[in-house]
């Protein structure tokens, strides 16, 4: 166990230090998640003038909290074993007594150890911005939103990672995650609520992943009424679910990886 956590340890001091050599680049990645304020504003004017069943305050407070989901949840693991595989590089990684997903477990927790000042940073401005919107959520709200916020994180590396694998069989594996992620922006609740949707689409969409990976972290920390036994149980089962297939598609591809040097 002292050893596993001296390993743990290691890569995220590592990955993290690699992560804030970058901060420039960094404050460009937390802008390029920015989609949720702008579409705020959409949804701010829309609900003065219609009757969605949020006022415009819920719909700052909503996509505020979607943007910060999104700071938390964001995986990009995909092109790096994309590049790994195809390259050959993911030879010396297999040398190594490590699951070689661990060096991208690392790396995205790396990561939001430092982006996460720029993020409270952006938070801190769009208050001043929009003074009517400030609110301090209860600590149960907070300690569930925190909860479901590492399970979506989670779940979207898992499925990302899942989709990586195929590149042991294709070259062009990122294209799965592209078509993945048009049903991701409109399904998730990163466009809209799912409480605005027509309920014949919410009780379906609710049967997918797409919801537990925004909306139902970001209701949580607004207070948006949620069945919270439903989407934590739905979220575990779905990450047990794309784990089962992940570790299939790692076996199966190791026995045709044909990188240099393996």
């Amino acid at each position: 166990m002292k050893r596993i956590f001296r390993t743990a340890l290691t890569l995220l001091s590592v990955y993290y230090a690699y992560m804030v050599e970058y901060r420039a680049e960094l404050i460009l990645w937390v802008l390029s998640g920015s989609l949720p304020i702008i579409l705020m504003g959409v949804w701010t004017q829309a609900a003065q003038g219609g009757n969605f069943g949020l006022t415009p305050v819920d719909f700052a407070r909503y996509f505020l909290a979607v943007f910060l989901v999104r700071q938390l949840t964001v995986v990009w693991a995909i092109w790096d074993v994309e590049k790994e595989v195809i390259e050959g590089k993911l030879s010396n990684r297999l040398l190594q007594p490590l699951d070689p997903v661990w060096h991208h477990v690392a790396s995205h927790l790396g990561e939001r150890g430092a982006r996460i000042p720029f993020t409270f940073l952006l938070i801190g401005l769009f208050f001043i911005l929009y003074p009517q919107a400030f609110w301090i959520p209860s600590l149960g709200e907070i300690c569930l939103f925190l909860l479901a916020g590492v399970l979506a994180f989670i779940l979207r590396f898992v499925i990302q990672y899942t989709f990586a694998l195929f590149a042991f069989w294709t070259e062009r594996a990122s294209a799965i995650e592209n078509f993945w992620f048009l049903f991701y922006l409109f399904l998730s609740g990163m466009i809209a609520p799912l409480d605005v949707f027509p309920e014949p689409v919410r009780t379906v969409v609710l049967f997918t992943p797409f919801p537990y990976l925004i909306d139902f972290p970001a209701s949580i920390l607004v207070g948006l009424p949620v069945d919270m036994t439903r989407g934590f149980l739905a979220t575990l089962g779905w990450i047990l679910l794309f784990l089962i297939l992940n570790r299939w598609l790692w076996r199966q591809g190791l026995k045709q990886y044909s990188g240099m040097g393996a």
